[in-house]
């Protein structure tokens, strides 16, 4: 027995050999998923504080809850949802409801249940648990989305020992009760944020379970492999266990190693989708960054003056471009004629978004590029070498690079014929003519860094 016990602790060491991080994902798989220990996965964000093991879950455990389920503001129909044990007695008590079905509307007067005084004529459901969201009895109320309506209605609720729900409640109820993972929480909290098209189908894969798919299918190649090494030591010596247990089981988790590797180096997708690509415009003082900063965002964020050097920090705006989320930095123009210290600052500045950048717009001068003397990849290695920037764009790559030529309408004809086979976009950011092939442009290039990252995830 003691050769099958090194074989295993050969394997063992191997698994510790693992980077920590790795070793830390095993074995949450290996575990499964702790219903007290969801803050592994909430990573730490401000975003997700209220979905922590430190909320005070248990002294609010039995309790009622109520909420505003359709957002603040006026608007013509507000859900304010309940859910509890009391839910059905409050729906009775404020709708003298006497026969209910599951899941069906129905149109009542909503009464005060001490005074009986109206609230409101508004649509009812009842969703008996655990056929509900939160899995337990639950309540929506459908009325005029009027403040004092809602204020009169949350007041009465209070009196039924219905309380208000804290930040996150009816999910992590969700959550406790089986009716979510992990996971899907998180994909729910991405598709209530999600702004732009892109983010939505990716939050909606999250919401419908996708990576859950995924870590079973990683804890079932764990389980499996720990059940076979651990029958192989306890029954190595009978003739009914195969020899070659230890080694399809090594195999199976360098597989699994790889997996888990590929995605971690996943190159900041989630962030990318959640944020946006960041992209950053850079170019020589004067040639219309802000400009294009202010059409790409649709409105006049930056100031823009015929002074050079007018931009002296780093603006950062977020725009939707057909539909991916993008987060545009215009920044101050880069000379080797530096006029003070905070003109300095701004031109480190710039280079230091270009190299933390995901995408980079580098901005030419197409009068002075055209008039030049020299051939347009000449102008470019010059300039890209006065910026600073050359070896940056050599080492990303020209998927994630764009040269834009402005000031097209300041062109002749023969200095038009001179930009021809330019691999640059040519832009007149004062008459925004070319504007529609920018946007194409920028389309395919963000379209393919996206595709890139959905194939390597």
């Amino acid at each position: 027995m003691s050769t099958f016990r090194l074989a295993s602790s050969k394997l063992a060491m191997r698994l510790f050999s693992f980077p920590t991080s790795l070793r830390g994902r095993f074995y949450s798989l290996i575990r499964g998923s702790s219903r007290s220990a969801w803050f592994v996965v909430s990573r730490g964000t401000s975003r997700y504080r209220h979905f922590t093991a430190n909320c005070p879950v248990s002294d609010r455990k039995g309790t009622t809850i109520c909420a505003l389920s359709s957002g603040y503001g006026k608007c013509g129909v507000a859900v304010v949802r309940i859910s509890g044990s009391r839910s059905l007695d409050a729906l009775k008590k404020m709708t003298s409801i006497s026969k209910l079905e599951p899941r069906r509307a129905f149109l009542r007067k909503i009464r005060d249940p001490e005074t009986r005084e109206v609230i409101d004529n508004g649509l009812c459901l009842w969703f008996p648990g655990p056929h509900s969201f939160t899995g337990e009895d639950s309540v929506e109320f459908h009325v005029h989305g009027g403040s004092a309506i809602l204020t009169k209605l949350m007041q009465a609720l209070s009196r039924l020992q219905v309380h208000p729900a804290q930040p996150g409640e009816f999910t992590r109820r969700a959550f406790y009760n089986n009716k979510l993972d992990l996971t899907e929480v998180e994909g729910l909290a991405d598709l209530i944020e999600a702004e732009t098209e892109c983010q939505r189908k990716q939050a909606l894969l999250q919401a419908d379970g996708i990576l859950r798919k995924l870590y079973n299918s990683w804890r079932k190649v764990l389980s499996e492999s720990v059940a076979s090494i651990e029958a192989y030591i306890d029954f190595g010596e009978e003739d009914n266990i195969e020899n070659d247990v230890v080694q399809n089981a090594h195999h199976a988790l360098r597989q699994l190693m790889r997996e888990l590797e590929k995605h971690l180096a996943d190159g900041r997708r989630g962030e990318i989708l959640r944020n946006g690509v960041r992209t950053v415009i850079i170019g020589e003082p004067n040639v219309g960054k802000s400009s294009l900063l202010n059409h790409l965002v649709q409105r006049n964020a930056a100031i823009v003056t015929p002074i050079a050097g007018t931009t002296r920090d780093v603006i950062e705006l977020t725009a939707n471009i057909s539909g991916y989320p993008v987060l545009i930095a215009d920044t101050a123009g880069i000379t080797e004629d530096i006029g003070d210290i905070v003109e300095a600052e701004g031109i480190r500045r710039a280079r230091s978004h270009a190299e933390n950048a995901d995408f980079v717009v580098v901005m030419i001068d197409a009068l002075k590029c055209a008039t030049s003397g020299l051939t347009y990849k000449d102008y470019i290695r010059e300039y890209l070498s006065s910026l600073g920037i050359q070896e940056l764009l050599a080492k990303i790559g020209r998927e994630r690079f764009i040269v834009i030529a402005n000031k097209k309408d300041l062109l002749k004809e023969e200095e038009k014929r001179h930009l021809d086979n330019a691999e640059a976009v040519l832009i007149s950011c004062r008459t925004e003519d070319g504007f529609q092939d920018l946007l194409r442009s920028l389309t395919d290039h963000f379209s393919n860094m996206y595709d890139r990252m959905n194939n390597n995830h």
